[in-house]
């Protein structure tokens, strides 16, 4: 049984040694350190039932050394809501990676704006939710608020912005801020550009710029149409989506600010 400690604090001698220290006096074993703590509480003394207790001496030991931290139980599988609006790629991808247990978590709910992709929850079992947004006068605040309802309900761990941001998670095209708004991958043909690429990041309540998890990068060339970088561009949507996601799930994720550290395996 094993569980990932992320301390934050100002730097300051005996830090390593206290936690280091906590954790052996509770009989667990560090399997590794690095601002992220893996141990192993298989052992732990109060057993491992009671790892409350644990949690309130690293509640204090934190107090005392102005640090902040998170605690996550790798036997506690994360839920994973999924906010889509027309575009069913990233969709397909987590679905089918959540299918084959390459993402490991649960997936209670898919919610849109639009109706479109009930089709593809519906194929996977999963209950989708349909929260039009209309420009009428407060229907912002009313979508949001039932938002936050059904995440609540459904005990989410990964979804929303606002209150939520640093476990919301946001994929976009690396064209951002060149080739803002509508038909990015249009300018950009335009433009003649070479490179384009994918971003993921924490969203924020300003828009896209909420801290970068992941980037991914390819080239183009002249004989590129627009369908031929709208299909790149995807494609690296898919896989630095399905690696912050698989990241945050395994709580590799830290956020200072502003940046992210990033843990790797």
């Amino acid at each position: 049984m094993t569980a990932n400690l992320l301390l934050q604090c100002p730097d300051q001698k005996g830090v390593i040694a206290a936690v280091s220290q906590l954790l052996y006096g509770f009989g667990c074993n560090v399997v590794a350190s690095d601002q992220r703590i893996t141990f192993d509480f298989s052992d732990i003394v109060i057993g491992p039932g009671n790892t409350a207790v644990l949690e309130r001496a690293i509640a204090e030991l934190a107090s005392r050394y102005q640090m902040k931290w998170k605690l996550a139980y790798k036997n506690k599988v994360k839920r994973l809501a999924i906010l889509v609006s027309k575009q069913d790629h990233c969709l397909y991808d987590l679905l089918i990676r959540h299918r084959s247990k390459e993402l490991i978590c649960e997936i209670p709910l898919i919610v849109s704006n639009h109706p479109d992709l009930k089709h593809i929850a519906d194929t996977f079992g999963v209950p989708f939710h349909h929260l039009p947004l209309s420009k009428e006068p407060g229907a912002k605040e009313a979508q949001e608020a039932a938002l936050e309802a059904l995440l609540e309900r459904e005990n989410v761990d990964v979804g929303y912005c606002e209150r939520h941001w640093s476990h919301t998670i946001n994929i976009h095209h690396s064209f951002l801020p060149a080739f803002e708004g509508g038909r990015p991958y249009h300018r950009a043909h335009e433009r003649g550009v070479k490179i384009i690429g994918a971003t993921a990041h924490f969203a924020t309540a300003e828009l896209d710029a909420g801290p970068i998890i992941d980037q991914g990068v390819t080239r183009i060339t002249h004989r590129d149409s627009v369908e031929d970088m709208i299909r790149k561009g995807r494609d690296l949507e898919r896989l630095v989506l399905a690696r912050a996601v698989r990241w945050h799930l395994d709580d590799r994720v830290m956020v200072y600010n502003n940046k992210t550290v990033v843990f790797e395996d």
